[in-house]
């Protein structure tokens, strides 16, 4: 894929059949588009994305060369001083498609064009449309055989650039130093009084405490087990893995909270905040397991059982920072993020309470 240049777009009007068909063809398709029509798939709140369906001028040598009969769109979305404060993320996502996503093996769709703003306020990305697949719901949470797909595919995406000293180099990667742990701490103890004002009446009578205990353990958790890092992908849940009808084959979409981390941050996310309870409590054992086994596959072949149960555990903090931050911060709050946030905040505080993270510290 080159990142020759090419206007990033803002509305989907812009999608001309002319910039779809100089993307394509950035993106290693020669076939001329001769329309398009797009219409707005997902829920997404700090992008757009929508469903083109594409037609071409010569049918059969559209077919010769590979081309799509549909594409995913993914825009900016919400008003200039709303995108200035997510612009990192932006950067981020067009980062993965460009730099690191064929560096990897984690299934997420094939991306033919990624372009973006000198600013970061405003991009673009033509991506594979993955239909019939479609999204996990966050509320429902996952089943044993879902999270194991899950899993699997997440150790696509640590593995190949596990302990990379090269990943230091990557500008767009967001880390922690010890100052940026200390203002996130403060920005979650900041948020969390307007968090419980929304939702306090929905969670557990245990769940404020376990709540306002995070912050003070922030700094030490973000900086937490250096010797272990790789790219993680911040935000690894229902809601952005894509699954298909039958079989198995998720796909991870929405890499804006890409990050430079521990691996467990990931996992632990994932199951305290996909797994009923119940259901975490009777397979995350197995299921650590087999994101272990599955990381051996990748070449990390000297990860102790322990320290990767150890580093789950660790990771299941995530789940209060994003679902705080998130919910705060939404851009466009509704009943169906507010269960989304309900479900996430109850199901990770009480895997904290379970789990006692902060003790590894």
């Amino acid at each position: 894929m080159t990142t020759e240049p090419l206007p990033a777009c803002d509305a989907p009007e812009e999608l001309t059949p002319a910039w779809l068909t100089s993307a394509l063809r950035r993106g290693g398709v020669d076939a001329q588009v001769a329309a398009a029509s797009a219409e707005r798939v997902g829920t997404g709140q700090m992008g757009t994305s929508f469903r083109v369906r594409l037609t071409y001028a010569d049918d059969a040598a559209a077919s010769t060369a590979g081309a799509p009969a549909s594409v995913i769109a993914k825009m900016a979305a919400g008003p200039p001083e709303f995108r200035g404060a997510i612009a990192d993320g932006y950067r981020a996502e067009v980062g993965f498609y460009r730099e690191i996503a064929h560096t990897v093996a984690v299934r997420t769709p094939h991306c033919w064009y990624a372009a973006i703003t000198d600013d970061g306020t405003c991009f673009t990305l033509v991506l594979e449309d993955l239909a019939p697949s479609t999204p996990g719901d966050q509320a429902t949470g996952l089943t044993a055989a879902e999270a194991e797909a899950a899993v699997v595919n997440l150790a696509g995406l640590h593995g190949p650039r596990w302990n990379d000293p090269s990943l230091h180099d990557v500008a767009f990667l967001s880390r922690h130093t010890p100052e940026t742990a200390d203002f996130y701490a403060q920005i979650l103890a900041g948020a969390i009084p307007t968090f419980l004002e929304r939702f306090g009446d929905r969670m557990a009578p245990e769940d404020p405490a376990t709540l306002a205990s995070v912050p003070e353990h922030l700094p030490a958790w973000l900086l937490a087990r250096p010797e272990r890092f790789s790219v993680i992908h911040g935000d690894y849940r229902p809601d952005n893995l894509m699954f298909p009808p039958h079989g198995a084959g998720v796909s991870a979409v929405d890499w804006q909270t890409l990050a430079l981390g521990l691996p467990g941050r990931d996992v632990g996310y994932l199951l305290a905040t996909s797994l009923d309870p119940a259901l975490r409590r009777a397979e995350e054992r197995r299921l650590v397991e087999l994101y272990r086994l599955a990381l051996a596959e990748h070449g990390v072949d000297d990860l102790d059982p322990e320290d990767c149960f150890d580093d789950y555990r660790l990771g299941v903090v995530q789940g209060p920072l994003i679902t705080v931050l998130g919910a705060v911060y939404a851009n466009d709050p509704n009943p169906k993020s507010d269960e989304m946030f309900t479900a996430m905040i109850t199901r990770s505080l009480l895997a904290i309470r379970d789990l006692r993270p902060f003790e590894l510290l």
